[in-house]
């Protein structure tokens, strides 16, 4: 099942793993996405957990410090097996996203500091040069808790730090030739400046998502339109191509695209996200932003 909200983009309801198989190769010039980490997190059972508001891999409490905190999977629950899983995951889907870019086809991929190193190397296995990361500057309230169970005991000890900042990975499809001859002939390979002036940065501050955003699409791992504006708009040199999400979510890299006139494709498998998306896009693609 496939429509078009915008007539820049087209969204599937379906698994990414079966619409990478029958894409055409080197078709997708740049992929910009918020994977599932821990790979649980999103099945079917935990979605239902999480929408129940109880038990499951989502750690869902009212309040810290007074103020309320939004569900976070605990990826520190991951097993040594399902570390194995999720390095097996990555390893196919890169082989799968390196068969549908063109070369110098960017991915961009938004990452969790104890899983990174592992969805690094499985990128890199499959054949992505990692070409740095992207860090966004942004104070969340996950972390920085007191021990469980023992806060009075502990008041003075924090079990992990507080986080103020998310990695994203960069990775290439390896260029054909030097970065300029496979610009001439793909468009790709190097990433869009800012302005005349400025390059694009590894280093970008972001508030956490806007309450406008998330009451368009209450998606609980939505990312912020202005990140994602400046994510996509950076994945294409030239401006020109099709940006490909296979884990479309709430539609926030989507409507990004649509937001800065890009072409786009997303993918995602549960039903009720896809519907979300669907209805979110067009509104969050066309908020102005502060």
């Amino acid at each position: 099942m496939s429509e078009r909200p915008h007539p820049l983009c087209e969204i599937v309801h379906g698994d990414c793993f079966d619409w990478l198989a029958a894409r055409g190769p080197e078709t997708v010039h740049a992929v910009v996405t918020d994977p599932p980490y821990g790979l649980r997190e999103y099945s079917a059972t935990e979605q239902g957990k999480l929408r129940r508001g109880r038990g499951g891999v989502w750690r869902i409490p009212p309040t810290l410090d007074g103020r309320p905190r939004r569900p976070v999977p605990r990826f520190t629950v991951l097993t040594d097996a399902d570390k194995a899983a999720l390095r097996e995951f990555f390893s196919g889907w890169g082989r799968a996203v390196s068969r549908v870019l063109v070369p110098g086809g960017h991915v961009m991929i938004a990452m969790n500091p104890l899983l990174s190193h592992h969805v690094c190397t499985a990128l890199e296995q499959a054949g992505l040069e990692k070409r740095g990361e992207i860090i966004r500057l942004v104070q969340t309230l996950r972390g920085g808790d007191r021990p469980k169970g023992a806060h009075e005991e502990f008041p003075d000890v924090s079990v992990m730090p507080r986080s103020r900042w998310e990695p994203w990975g960069l990775f290439r499809r390896p260029c054909q030739g030097r970065v300029a001859d496979n610009l001439r002939q793909h468009g790709t390979g190097g990433l869009r400046r800012i302005d005349g002036e400025r390059p694009f940065a590894d280093v970008i501050e972001s508030a956490p998502t806007r309450p406008a955003e998330r009451a368009i699409a209450p998606h609980p791992s939505l990312k912020p339109q202005a990140l994602m504006r400046a994510l996509v708009r950076a994945a294409l040199p030239l401006g020109q191509g099709v940006v490909l999400d296979p884990f479309m979510g709430g539609g926030s890299t989507i409507a990004a695209a649509v937001a800065v006139g890009y072409r786009s494709i997303g993918v995602e498998a549960d039903r009720g996200y896809y519907e979300l998306a669907r209805g979110a896009i067009p509104e969050l693609a066309a908020l102005k932003q502060p």
